[in-house]
C-alpha cells in the first residue's frame, strides 16, 4: 500500500469513527464533537493534497466572522456611556398591592396606607425594592417582541445580577424611569455576555431609587 492509499484509508476510517462516536456522546457535547471532527477531516484533506502535489483549498473548515461581530464592536465603542434614557412611569398603590399578593410579601409598610401614615418614617406606603428591580425590563423597553433590543440574536437570556442597591424608596404616585449604560461585553459560546448598569430615577428626587448591574446573554 503506497502513501496516498494509506492516507485515503485513514480518511475513511476517521469518517466512520466520527459517526460512531457521535452516536454515543450526549447531546450536550455533540456540537463540540462536530467541530472537532470537522477540524480532523480538514487536516487529512490538506495532507492528502500536499502528497498529491496539489494546493489544498481546505474546504472542511473555513474561519468566518462571527455573526455578532458588529454588535460586539458597537457595545465596545459605547462602554461607560449612557445609551438609553426611558420614559417616566407612575407607580400606583394598586400595583404595589398586586406585587405583594404575588410574592406573599404583605408587610404593612407596603400594603397598609393608614398604618404607614401613623408609624412609618416615610409617612406613607412604599414599593417593594424587588418591585422596582423587576420593572427594569419594562423601563428599559426590552420586553416588546416587536422592537427587541438585539434583533439579530436568536435568543436573549437574563443571566443574573452583579450588584443591586436600593438608595431611596419609591412611594405611590412617584414617577420613575431608567437610564442605562454598558459596563462590559465578552464572547461566550455562540454569543455574547453583556453587562449593563441601570439607574432608576425618581422624578424630582436627588437620589435614585435603585442602581443595578444586570447580565444578559445573547445567542446567535
Amino acid at each position: 500500500m503506497d502513501v496516498i492509499d494509506f492516507l485515503k484509508k485513514k480518511k475513511e476510517i476517521l469518517a466512520q469513527k466520527s459517526f460512531d462516536v457521535s452516536d454515543m456522546i450526549s447531546p450536550t457535547i455533540k456540537d463540540y464533537w462536530a467541530e472537532i471532527s470537522q477540524t480532523i477531516n480538514a487536516h487529512w484533506h490538506q495532507l492528502l493534497g500536499q502528497v498529491n502535489g496539489e494546493v489544498s483549498t481546505n474546504k472542511g473548515y473555513i474561519p468566518t466572522t462571527a455573526p455578532y461581530q458588529h454588535i460586539l464592536d458597537d457595545i465596545n465603542a459605547q462602554i461607560g456611556q449612557e445609551y438609553f434614557v426611558g420614559k417616566w412611569y407612575t407607580v400606583e398603590q394598586d400595583q404595589i398591592d398586586q406585587f405583594a399578593s404575588v410574592t406573599k410579601d404583605q408587610q404593612w409598610i407596603h400594603t397598609d396606607p393608614e398604618k404607614a401614615k401613623r408609624e412609618s418614617p416615610f409617612k406613607q406606603t412604599i414599593a417593594h425594592g424587588f418591585l422596582t428591580l423587576s420593572m427594569i425590563p419594562y423601563l428599559t423597553e426590552t420586553v416588546d417582541e416587536n422592537t427587541p433590543p438585539f434583533p439579530d440574536a436568536k435568543m436573549c437570556v437574563n443571566y443574573g445580577l452583579n450588584q443591586v442597591r436600593f438608595h431611596f424608596p419609591v412611594k405611590p404616585g412617584n414617577r420613575i424611569r431608567a437610564r442605562s449604560r454598558y459596563i462590559g461585553v465578552s464572547e461566550i459560546r455562540k454569543g455574547l455576555e453583556v453587562v449593563m448598569e441601570h439607574t432608576i430615577d425618581i422624578e424630582n428626587c436627588r437620589r435614585p431609587a435603585c442602581v443595578a448591574q444586570t447580565v444578559m446573554r445573547l445567542y446567535f
